[in-house]
């Protein structure tokens, strides 16, 4: 059982890291090309405050990571996935947008990331750090 939690984890780290570095990527080059703005339908946001939200959102969601692995703030990346599970759930499934043809697959494999990875962000939260296994 302790393999399963540690392999939730490892998924949930690695999924997490992959999405904010993508999303800091995506608004900096977004924002660096002079004045154009993301447009991701399935969010509630739009315009300038879209590429914001997204660039600080996913830096404060890189910040939760690195807490997360380096120190006993763990509950902020259990936020962070949970945020991330709801705004696909929300934006793909109970919304009104409309996925394009080609788009099932990608907000699919989304949904079932960000849901899959929440059990791993969950368990990080109760286990031991190297400093508590010493006594």
């Amino acid at each position: 059982m302790a393999a399963l939690r540690a392999l939730f984890r490892l998924f949930s780290f690695l999924f997490h890291g992959a999405l904010a570095l993508f999303l800091i990527g995506i608004s900096i080059v977004a924002m660096a090309s002079g004045g154009q703005d993301l447009h991701l339908g399935m969010l509630p946001w739009s315009g300038v405050k879209l590429t914001q939200l997204v660039l600080f959102g996913s830096l404060l969601g890189l910040l939760s990571l690195i807490l997360a692995l380096a120190t006993r703030v763990r509950f902020l990346f259990f936020v962070w996935a949970l945020g991330i599970a709801y705004l696909a759930v929300k934006g793909y499934v109970f919304s009104s947008y409309r996925l394009a043809p080609g788009e099932v697959r990608t907000a699919g494999y989304l949904i079932a990331g960000s849901l899959l990875a929440l059990p791993g962000a969950f368990s990080q939260m109760f286990r031991r750090s190297r400093r508590d296994k010493r006594y």
